[in-house]
């Protein structure tokens, strides 16, 4: 698919022996997964229900889902991180179905086919993020969910997200994050729509250094939260 980068490819597989180490660099996904996992069940109500986890790396959110009782499938294109959450499935005893496919290919393949579909932290990672929204809400049945998390552009998003947690507090890789890809929530909100969907819930997520808490609040300024659902 065109709509792959390969430098970020590159980059996460170069980590992805880490997605399981509590203490590297993803570190703050696992600290923000269990807000990530409460937003979309109190939305969806995931147990019993068919969830799509498009770029699901080494699957944390996807393996969170599954124990939350639903039938899940992680997609990524970075083949190491899946080996990895295939390994760590194993020795979890937790179900994913795991595959290597662009969302693209697999909206021409399987549209409608699910009742939740989750790209978390992926958009700011994309050329073209119009694409996989586009290609979210195609495999959503109407009336199902799509939620995407990524992060603001603003002065204060790249002061927190870029030099505080990059260059700063540590807390990520230099180079993770692109500032100029980053997506106001006035732009994810206009190809939600573009696409089909149906803006529900608008939420923040905030850090607070001192305390090392993540919480779910009403700032949108830095990462944010976005619950949608396909019209019919």
């Amino acid at each position: 698919m065109s709509n792959v980068d390969e430098l970020e490819l590159d980059k996460f597989s170069q980590i992805a022996h880490k997605w399981w180490d509590m203490d590297s660099e993803f570190k703050p996904l696992h600290e923000i997964n269990p807000l990530r996992l409460g937003f979309i069940d109190d939305h969806a109500a995931i147990a019993g229900k068919r969830v799509l986890d498009v770029g699901c790396g080494g699957g944390i959110l996807a393996e969170s889902m599954a124990r939350a009782g639903a039938d899940v499938t992680g997609i990524d294109l970075a083949k190491k991180s899946l080996q990895v959450a295939q390994l760590h499935g194993l020795d979890s005893g937790v179900t994913v179905n795991y595959r290597c496919v662009a969302v693209e290919e697999l909206a021409e393949e399987a549209p409608g086919s699910f009742d939740v579909v989750t790209c978390m932290e992926m958009l700011e990672h994309v050329p073209d993020p119009q694409s996989v929204v586009r290609a979210c809400a195609r495999l959503v049945k109407p009336g199902g969910w799509v939620f995407f998390s990524t992060l603001n552009r603003n002065a204060k998003a790249y002061l927190l997200a870029v030099l505080g947690a990059e260059y700063v507090l540590n807390m990520l890789p230099r180079g993770t994050h692109d500032y100029a890809r980053f997506l106001k929530p006035s732009e994810l909100s206009r190809m939600a729509r573009n696409s089909g969907l149906g803006l529900s819930t608008l939420a923040g997520m905030g850090y607070n250094p001192l305390s090392h808490v993540y919480s779910l609040n009403d700032d949108t300024s830095v990462n944010y939260l976005m619950a949608t659902r396909r019209l019919d």
